[in-house]
């Protein structure tokens, strides 16, 4: 099939759409001990140019939280503030792939960060380092910097500015930084609030629309052929990937008439009772074939609160419902290591359900009740769920991070925050787009206080 008009390839040579920079950006950090206070402008040779690192037997997880004025590092074992980064504006968190570095939306660039967690690999088993957590003084150009999709050991970057997406290994930010010939550009037919997301078969499926309306989504081959294509999905928004078929990649997004699935080549459109049904948020599972959805039925809400969420059923294009009795929002959402659709209501509970069946396993009272706020932008409870087998929920209202034994359904940990936090993301230091699926281990070790 010849390329579609709507879609311009671009070679890594002609970086017309995104630039790639390096250029230093402000912020002060309060380092671990022992590293250095501007790991950014360290000798080269270690990854993030950071020669002061210190081994250790496990990495302990670190929550990136932001704040109105910055972002903080937590160890999520002790609580401890690790650092403290100085940064203006309002500032989204991606998480890069590899486990260790974030991409943060901000404006007109991605910003990389450095979670100062490592792991190396030595032959059949891995070394661990720790080192400070900070802004790397690296970016990546890109008018309105927006959506990050990490999956099969690639990371897509997309530009809502100029429809222009950035592909590259996610181990690419090893050095704490990306060049141009380490990455790919691509551009979509024009500017919209779109996403990307490269497929192990070396295809990108990504969306096309203008900043009026979105209803197409393409799979297209790196030499540029549209291989996959439909037109039924009308204000695309959201993605998920989901576990793989044997004839490859699957991948789900949300319309206003029902989800539609991408699977053994070909996209499937998921039949809904109403008219107008909007799952703008999705959440999957390497290992499940099920994706975890938000359920909106009300075109003309400004702010629709919902109590049911969607368990689509990749394998037979079929959605279920189950009603929670208590709303929630989109940062309420996440999915467990096992496949666990985790979600938090407005009551404070973490509700922890199997996703096949819809039956609720755990709820766990983790905070107050609490309320959406009127802006997006605003602080309220999110969820984020590490490698390590624990949720993370913050509580702005009481300026604390919770963390959650999924498996056991237990409340386990609450830390006090100096600041109030916003956005949060959770690194393990472990690849969080595998190549193939990994054994499970043993989990993450955590020792219970008496009283919490």
């Amino acid at each position: 099939m010849p390329i579609s008009p709507r879609i311009v390839f671009l070679s890594t040579a002609v970086a017309a759409a995104l630039a790639l920079s390096s250029c230093a950006t402000p912020g002060s950090s309060a380092p671990d001990a022992g590293s250095p206070a501007n790991p950014a402008s360290s000798p080269a040779g270690e990854p993030g140019g950071n020669t002061d690192r210190q081994e250790v037997d496990a990495l302990d997880p670190r929550a990136v939280l932001t704040f109105d004025g910055g972002l903080m590092t937590v160890d999520t074992e002790t609580g401890e503030v690790v650092a403290q980064t100085e940064s203006e504006g309002f500032l989204r968190l991606n998480n890069a792939g590899d486990g260790r570095h974030l991409l943060i939306s901000d404006g007109d660039e991605f910003r990389i960060f450095d979670s100062g967690l490592i792991a190396e690999g030595h032959g059949d088993h891995d070394h661990y380092y720790k080192t400070a957590a900070a802004m790397t003084g690296a970016s990546i150009e890109a008018p309105e910097a927006a959506h990050v999709v990490a999956h099969e050991g690639r990371t897509a970057l997309f530009a809502d500015g100029t429809g222009g997406i950035t592909v590259m290994d996610s181990t690419a930010f090893s050095d704490g930084k990306v060049t141009p010939d380490e990455s790919e550009e691509h551009s979509a037919g024009a500017a919209h609030h779109g996403v990307a997301v490269p497929l192990s078969s070396g295809d990108l499926l990504l969306t096309q629309g203008t900043a009026e309306a979105s209803n197409t989504v393409q799979v297209v081959s790196p030499e540029g052929d549209v291989v996959a294509e439909t037109t039924d999905c009308p204000g695309v928004h959201g993605e998920a990937t989901a576990q793989p078929t044997d004839q490859g990649d699957v991948v789900t997004l949300g319309c206003e008439n029902g989800p539609v699935i991408y699977r053994d080549g070909a996209f499937h459109k998921v039949p809904v009772e109403e008219q107008y049904q909007r799952s703008g948020n999705q959440f999957g599972n390497h290992g499940s074939p099920i994706v975890l959805a938000d359920y909106k039925t009300d075109p003309e809400a400004e702010q629709e609160r919902p109590t049911r969420i969607g368990l689509i059923d990749t394998r037979a294009a079929s959605m279920t419902t189950v009603d929670l009795g208590s709303p929630y929002w989109f940062r309420s959402l996440a999915r467990g290591a096992d496949g666990e659709a985790l979600v938090l209501t407005y009551d404070g509970e973490l509700n922890v359900l199997d996703e096949e069946t819809g039956a609720i396993i755990h709820q766990v009272k983790v905070t107050a009740p609490w309320e959406e706020p009127e802006e997006w932008q605003s602080a309220a409870p999110a969820v984020k769920v590490g490698t390590d087998g624990f949720a993370y929920v913050t509580e702005p209202a009481t300026k604390k991070l919770h963390v959650i034994d999924v498996a056991a359904g237990t409340l386990v940990d609450s830390f006090d925050l100096p600041e109030t936090p916003v956005e949060l993301a959770v690194l393990t230091g472990e690849e969080e787009a595998p190549e193939h699926d990994h054994a499970d281990g043993e989990g993450h070790e955590r020792v219970e206080e008496q009283g919490k």
